[in-house]
């Protein structure tokens, strides 16, 4: 036949507690469990700070991602003043209501238990304190008998004696169960209502309180039903206890109770994993990144390269001038989706940057005086040795100010200004800023680097653009919040002059913006690698800079994938997330000259004309080039290695590796072959003592 009363075992427990409770009450019970209180050892020891998940954090402390357990576990560091205030009185009043007045064992709320389960011949409630809950929590796991709740009491006593009431209660809010894999009231809340505990509803609060109780029972995601009387019996009670008032509990009452769990904060997950990863010990880590915007600017990347196309991806960064703190990064599409590579940082990947590289070519020119935005340069067909570069659209605009090419990013004149600059002097300033230029092996600068022949990151390049908004003083990125793991500060270095920096500024300004955009007022570049594998565009305006990159993980050509009809719209689309309208550029520095093409000097007026860039230099073969030993010169009788040189005073001394090897009287065209192979450096010195050195791998 069923059984009509309670289980025996029940009974016994029942009966157990009250004969704890008379023992209390009686005194010396207590008394011996506070002495044993004193030796928590014998009691499995003082529970040491538990576990915890990493976290990364942004600039004012939001979460961006945490990082599971190794058991898979979500259990996030929580303290009082994490959580909503409402929830602890809730937690005290349904759970310890003299939580900051017993000792760790509660003897009034064990003779309650005790009596109630007498009456009832059953549990009605435990008596346990958040204590003793917190010395179960860091206890290995435990039948549930009254040796071991003797074992709880005596571990309680001696936490009480060794932690204060705040860290007993950070404790029990970073351990308390909630089911499945979810620890702690912060995974909790953002697993069930997709935020921190801070602002919880009355609803959300009561439910949070009831979970531990049961937490696979009352797990919203299966049993939402169980969960939601759960709910409700914590209303119920504090209502009795005039915790709370009628109207409240009714509107609690009517919330809905999550039947799903939610994913946990993963913004700027490449980053995350970095930071992360180069500090593995560490808990916390503090980025300089902005939470909500960098969201915003996830969501942009996503839906933007979505319409682009299967396999395209995009990567953005956003960096603030005055500090060169990273606001936002992201380093792809979507982290989930491996069509993309979204898992592979693209921030960081080392991609051809097409004509981003322009703006320091003409700044080095500003800085040298051989250059002004109003002096006139020719965009004609020219050829540099063996190589001829063309525009992109394949026609020239003839005589034009420098300013004007460097908007129509004409790639003829920009060639005409790294000769006169030098290719070397290029990638040495980049270096000193900080930034890492990729040559293949062996390979030295050369002119083609202007146009895109060779290999940058996103970051860099973001570096150097911000340094241009800076005044042309380069800082490195910052990722770290400021404390103990931001690094040393770095001085700026300097990568171009104050003046040389605003010319280019100003002349980005005018760059002619995408279809359907707003321009003149953010000075940008755009950029287009060989073959369409890469699209690029970076910007800024007085307080930040943005720069993008669009193409395929796989270096795989796009159809019609250029810097101006991919990166620019989502350049632009990223400044109208971040600012209404964007800070305009500072003032003239001193120095600048404000001047028409006439009122410049003479030699400024128009490059290459006239001493307008008188200088000296070896044109061919260019720095880095790979030539054969025995290649017979077009259209002359010489035979070996030619050697061409642009301007100088005759005659003309080569030497190689610092010996003198050939003379020219009457041209600035040299023959000399070279006695073997490999590398040598040639230098070429005129009448005057002036030199130009290349160097060249002979084959």
């Amino acid at each position: 036949m069923p059984r009509s009363g309670p289980h025996p075992r029940r009974a016994v427990r029942a009966a157990g507690w009250a004969a704890i409770a008379a023992a209390f009450l009686a005194g010396g019970a207590y008394a011996g469990l506070a002495g044993l209180g004193h030796g928590g050892a014998r009691f499995g020891g003082l529970p040491a700070d538990p576990e915890v998940s990493r976290e990364v954090v942004d600039r004012f402390g939001a979460l961006l991602r945490p990082f599971a357990l190794k058991d898979g576990r979500w259990r996030l560091d929580a303290r009082a003043e994490d959580v909503d205030p409402r929830f602890l009185a809730m937690l005290f009043a349904y759970e310890d209501r003299r939580f900051r007045a017993h000792g760790g064992v509660d003897p009034l709320a064990l003779g309650r238990a005790a009596f109630q389960g007498l009456g009832a011949r059953r549990v009605v409630s435990g008596g346990s304190t958040l204590t003793m809950q917190v010395a179960r929590l860091t206890d290995p796991p435990q039948p549930r008998t009254l040796k071991a709740k003797l074992r709880q009491m005596a571990r309680a006593l001696a936490i009480e004696r060794h932690r204060t009431k705040d860290e007993i209660l950070s404790l029990y809010l970073t351990l308390a169960p909630y089911g499945g894999n979810i620890e702690g009231v912060r995974a909790a809340a953002l697993t069930y209502f997709g935020k921190e505990p801070r602002r919880l509803t009355l609803g959300e609060a009561a439910l949070l309180v009831a979970l531990p109780q049961s937490p696979e029972a009352r797990r919203p995601d299966r049993n939402p039903d169980a969960a939601r009387a759960a709910r409700d019996r914590v209303l119920d009670r504090l209502l009795a206890q005039g915790a709370l008032k009628a109207d409240e509990v009714r509107l609690a009452k009517i919330e809905p109770v999550p039947r799903a769990r939610l994913p946990l904060p993963q913004r700027a997950p490449h980053l995350a994993e970095q930071m992360a990863a180069e500090r593995p010990a560490v808990r916390r880590h503090a980025l300089t990144l902005e939470r909500d915007l960098q969201a915003r600017l996830e969501d942009l990347v996503k839906e933007r390269t979505a319409a682009l196309g299967r396999g395209v991806s995009a990567a953005l960064l956003v960096v603030d001038n005055a500090s060169a703190e990273v606001r936002a990064y992201v380093g792809g599409a979507d982290f989930s989706d491996a069509s993309r590579a979204g898992a592979v940082d693209l921030a960081r990947a080392v991609r051809s940057p097409g004509s981003t590289l322009k703006p320091f070519i003409y700044a080095l020119a500003f800085d040298d005086g051989i250059a002004h935005p109003q002096t006139l340069i020719e965009d004609a067909p020219a050829r540099f040795g063996a190589w001829r570069p063309e525009n992109f659209d394949l026609t020239y605009q003839g005589v034009l100010p420098v300013r004007k090419a460097l908007q129509l990013s004409l790639n003829v004149p920009a060639v005409r200004l790294l000769e006169a600059v030098g290719p070397q002097r290029l990638a040495t300033r980049i270096k000193e800023a900080g930034a890492r230029l990729e040559l293949p092996e062996g390979a030295a600068p050369s002119l083609p680097m202007g146009l895109g022949g060779v290999g940058i990151r996103l970051t860099d390049l973001a570096m150097l653009y911000s340094a241009l908004a800076r005044g042309g003083q380069a800082l490195p990125l910052k990722l770290r919040a400021e404390g103990a793991f931001a690094g040393p500060a770095r001085p700026p270095r300097a990568l171009v002059g104050e003046v040389a920096a605003w010319y280019v500024a100003t002349s980005l300004l005018g760059t002619p913006a995408p279809d359907n955009a707003l321009g003149g007022r953010i000075a940008f570049k755009t950029g287009t690698s060989y073959g369409y594998r890469d699209a690029w565009a970076v910007g800024f305006d007085g307080r930040r800079t943005v720069a993008v990159w669009v193409g395929r993980p796989d270096g795989r050509p796009v159809a019609d994938l250029t810097g101006r009809n991919a990166a620019a719209p989502l350049l632009f689309d990223a400044f109208a997330r971040i600012v209404r309208t964007p800070a305009p550029l500072g003032a003239p520095p001193q120095g600048a000259l404000m001047a028409v093409n006439a009122r410049l000097p003479p030699p400024q007026r128009r490059f290459g004309a006239d001493g307008a860039a008188d200088r000296f230099a070896v044109i061919y073969p260019p720095n880095g080039a790979r030539l054969e030993a025995a290649a017979e010169a077009d259209g002359a009788d010489e035979t070996g290695l030619v050697i061409k040189v642009e301007g100088g005073a005759l005659p003309l001394t080569v030497l190689a590796d610092g010996k003198p090897v050939a003379r020219s009287e009457d041209r600035r065209t040299v023959f000399w072959t070279p006695p073997g192979r490999g590398f040598v450096r040639l230098t070429v010195i005129d009448a005057t003592g002036r030199a130009d050195s290349v160097t060249v791998r002979v084959e």
